[in-house]
């Protein structure tokens, strides 16, 4: 009789001795079944696809000094490594909430957390954006201490069908939550030529955002398509290659790189948001209360900034970080996306 037992589906195999496309990079997306060679990625100083390197961890755990017994909330999941270690420190005693509104790692982080002995007794996870922070006071009571991580994870970053990256092609998305809202692709059609380059400087400082929204604007209305980062990407270098002034190789790739993160800030309501969690970040605070708060954007760090200092004249907070913690040389090498995180404190009076 033959045997019907199915066969067990092998792994497509990538051409060449290293994988190119993110969906081959099958050993970096299951760190652990494959630790060595994930090691090996970190020491050279790059993260691992499907990965996110939790940045300056120690720093906020000196912030928060958490405690067993105690209630937080960190307000931006991720992938879960701030919130592992901030769980390790409560000791199976007092809870932490968390959430995010990614529809796709969430409930990866979830999972993960849970192997780890992590479960809804000591951890729940909540899928909403974080400036309903009132929500989850409601829910829980005043908190002990908050953290948010105000960056995007490497894993939206790595995946190009987030659209998030323009170094490899994909959809012009740009969205956190891609069930919720319009694409960036979309966005851009309606936008005239100065609210785009308002856009431009609001929220990346662009130098060059006059003749960048020209550009664009122009291939809108001749017709053109705006739907890949690769599309994008071309009308951007054509705008600079215009420019009088000699621009290198590094000056264009920051260009992009702000152009991007600018869409991607008005795509998602970024700054909004955020003034909604400052706002109501000092009446979710027990007395005695901690808040840190990592951030990697001017317009970010600005505000952050601005609500600390207000509410510490007001006698709201008692202490505020005098100046931005940056994360240390060593990591910076380690993470090189560490290198624009700015971290800030607050303590409520």
């Amino acid at each position: 009789m033959e045997d019907e037992t199915p066969k067990r589906p092998r792994r497509v195999r990538y051409k060449g001795t290293h994988p190119k496309s993110f969906k081959e990079k099958y050993k970096e997306q299951q760190p652990e079944l494959y630790s060595e060679d994930v090691e090996k990625i970190k020491k050279q100083g790059r993260t691992p696809a499907g990965m996110h390197l939790s940045i300056c961890v120690n720093e906020i755990l000196d912030i928060l000094k958490v405690k067993p017994g105690q209630i937080g909330f960190d307000a931006t999941l991720g992938y879960g490594g701030h919130a592992l270690e901030i769980l390790k420190r409560l000791k199976k005693k007092g809870k932490l909430f968390a959430t995010d509104v990614d529809p796709f790692e969430l409930p990866r982080t979830k999972e993960r957390l849970e192997k780890l002995g992590y479960g809804e007794d000591i951890l729940q996870i909540r899928k909403m954006n974080f400036a309903g922070i009132d929500m989850i006071v409601a829910e829980a009571g005043e908190l002990n201490f908050v953290l948010a991580d105000l960056g995007v994870s490497s894993m939206q970053i790595d995946n190009p069908e987030r659209g998030f990256t323009f170094k490899v092609d994909g959809p012009l998305d740009l969205r956190l939550n891609p069930k919720s809202g319009k694409p960036a692709s979309e966005i851009l059609k309606k936008l005239t030529q100065e609210e785009l380059e308002e856009i431009l400087v609001e929220n990346s400082d662009e130098p060059y955002s006059k003749q960048i929204s020209v550009a664009i604007h122009q291939k809108i209305k001749q017709g053109m398509r705006i739907e890949t980062t690769t599309v994008l990407k071309t009308i951007i270098k054509e705008a600079l290659d215009n420019i009088p002034k000699n621009l290198n190789q590094d000056d264009v790739k920051k260009c992009l790189q702000r152009c991007f993160q600018a869409l991607r800030i008005e795509v998602n309501n970024e700054f909004g948001v955020l003034e909604q969690f400052l706002e109501k970040l000092p009446y979710a605070l027990k007395s005695g209360g901690r808040v840190a708060i990592l951030s990697f954007h001017s317009g970010e760090d600005r505000r952050v900034k601005k609500s600390f200092q207000y509410l510490f004249r007001e006698g709201i907070y008692s202490e505020v970080a005098p100046d931005p913690i940056r994360a240390s040389p060593a990591e910076c090498f380690s993470n090189p996306r560490a290198k624009s995180a700015k971290l800030r404190w607050a303590i409520k009076a």
